[in-house]
């Protein structure tokens, strides 16, 4: 088992602020998850949704993503399941309300561009509101949405951070499991 790596110090933090965490992303994939920027600490750490308290691992498990609870540190296992892992903006911030709307619509921009390269099934953004600027989409809801980027879906899920105090975890992993449910009839 690899030794998980020690938290970052509130020098590391602040020596993230802009910093990029590298996509987790292949061919074809069944869903690609994208958050809406890393945290300070995503970024000090190197790895997607690693601030302690989000709750996106935890989410991924109980929806029957992934077959056994992974820590972020573990972020490349989550390929074998057919998903992968981007972000709208890739600067990481304290917060995404640091991030201005033209960062985001920017974001959209390459973020659909990957998505015409890469191909995944489904396009999953966490995060309503980062969803509706990145794609001007003002009414979009959280579950399936009408547009699809060439033949990829897009889905909207709640954003995971534990900051969102909307959705709890029960209420995260029955969203997640209608994708997780939406992604395997694709594949049938």
């Amino acid at each position: 088992m690899t030794a998980r790596p020690a938290r970052p110090t509130a020098a590391d933090l602040e020596a993230a602020r802009g910093r990029s965490v590298a996509d987790l992303i292949a061919p074809d994939l069944h869903v690609l998850f994208c958050g809406i920027n890393p945290s300070l600490y995503s970024a000090a750490v190197g790895h997607h949704f690693a601030r302690p308290g989000n709750r996106f691992w935890p989410a991924l498990h109980a929806s029957g993503f992934t077959p056994r609870l992974l820590s972020p540190h573990e972020e490349a296992r989550l390929l074998d399941s057919g998903c992968g892992i981007t972000n709208v903006v890739d600067r990481a911030t304290a917060n995404a309300a640091e991030l201005t709307r033209e960062e985001i619509i920017e974001g959209g921009g390459r973020l659909r561009a990957k998505v015409l390269h890469w191909r995944p099934r489904v396009l999953a953004v966490l995060g309503i509101g980062a969803y509706r600027t990145a794609f001007a989409a003002p009414r979009a809801a959280i579950g399936l949405q009408e547009a699809t980027i060439g033949d990829t879906h897009l889905w909207v899920l709640p954003n995971p951070s534990g900051l969102n105090a909307h959705f709890q975890l029960p209420e995260l992993a029955r969203v997640f499991a209608e994708l997780k449910a939406f992604s395997v009839e694709l594949s049938d």
